[in-house]
């Protein structure tokens, strides 16, 4: 199958630092945490690594390594770090004929302080990922692609989203979303005008949240009560509190309902290291994170939402999907980068039968 990746680019610096450099801080009165280093002081790193990512990248080499015959559509400065990306490209099978070279901003740059909180701060500058225009997306990209993944458009590149999944549905391909918060956030009406071309759309509990206001101003039924499973023992997260911040939450049915009577047959929340919710108008599908020991977490989104795409594109069905997307999120993290822990398709169905699931469970649609 032919797919297609659109979003950001980036080159990655990772740095790894010592138990006894960095310290944490947590604010009790709030649901922040700090990572903290010494004013002044020249901080020996254990690794400091090069990696390509990015989501259209980190999308892109998963779904190479799942079999799709997969093609980018990244913006890139005219410098090393744009070479770079082209190589990672070359060398996992990447078609890169819709790459866009030749940016008057740089290639989009990431520097990773990975400590052992392994949830690393990272500083982006995103350079050329903001500059893609709506004339350079063609119909001509989406000619006999049976996917379309859409990640976050980061700045202005953020007012091709609408352009892009038009072309892609017209195209008759299969269309996920997994827009950034900034996109979410500065562009939510060109959003939500959007969802009608939108098959899948993937959002994080952070993103659901930030999301929160418009679906609720959308939706016709109240859904701020209790939610329809607050009765069940040992409910997950998201079905027992629902979307939203302390004072302002919807419940996650009510959060899925909305939006799928805008466009999109499924959507897909994730929730850390917790695990994922799929939801339809018919039910949602809780799938517990897979065991694993974490060296960072960058990355775990991505592989996620890209293997449940892969899955899902060739006719593999729902829980197959959200197994696979379980077992290659856990293997990237596994590893300090983004790309290095993704594994094959072969690998990955290998390995569902052997793992443990949990509370895998279906939950009925009841508002």
């Amino acid at each position: 199958m032919k797919a297609l990746a659109l979003g950001g680019a980036t080159v990655d610096i990772i740095a790894s630092v010592s138990d006894d450099e960095i310290e944490r801080m947590t604010m009790h009165n709030a649901i922040t945490n700090f990572l903290l280093l010494e004013e002044g002081k020249k901080v020996e790193a254990e690794t400091i690594e090069t990696h390509t990512g990015g989501g259209a990248i980190n999308a892109s080499v998963s779904m190479a390594k799942l079999g799709l015959d997969i093609s980018c559509v990244v913006k890139l400065g005219d410098d090393i770090e744009g070479q770079m990306v082209l190589k990672r490209l070359e060398q996992t099978g990447i078609d890169s004929k819709w790459v866009i070279n030749g940016s008057e901003l740089p290639t989009g740059c990431a520097v990773m302080v990975s400590s052992h909180v392994r949830n690393p701060t990272i500083f982006v500058a995103r350079g050329a990922n903001t500059l893609l225009t709506p004339d350079e997306i063609t119909p001509e990209m989406f000619a006999d692609v049976g996917l379309t993944y859409v990640t976050g458009l980061s700045g202005a590149s953020a007012d091709c989203f609408p352009k892009i999944v038009r072309l892609a549905k017209e195209a008759g391909s299969l269309v996920v979303a997994n827009p950034g918060i900034r996109q979410l956030t500065s562009r939510t009406q060109s959003f939500w005008d959007s969802l009608a071309h939108i098959d899948v759309l993937v959002l994080n509990e952070v993103e659901a949240a930030r999301l929160l206001p418009f679906v609720s101003a959308k939706s016709e039924q109240d859904f701020t009560g209790c939610c329809a499973y607050s009765n069940e023992k040992n409910l997950p997260e998201l079905l027992k509190k629902g979307v939203g911040i302390p004072g302002a939450r919807l419940s996650l049915e009510g959060f899925v309902s909305t939006i799928t009577q805008f466009g999109p047959k499924q959507v897909l929340v994730t929730n850390g290291k917790e695990g994922a919710y799929l939801g339809t108008d018919q039910e949602i599908v809780f799938c517990p994170a897979q065991k694993a020991r974490v060296m960072g977490t960058a990355g775990a989104g991505d592989s996620f939402a890209s293997t449940f795409s892969a899955f899902i594109a060739v006719g593999q069905g729902d829980e197959t999907a959200l197994k696979a997307a379980a077992i290659n999120a856990a293997s990237v993290v596994s590893v300090m980068d983004t790309q290095s822990g993704l594994l094959g398709k072969d690998e990955i169905l290998q390995r569902i039968p052997k793992s443990d699931w949990g509370k895998f469970n279906r939950y009925p649609a009841k508002n």
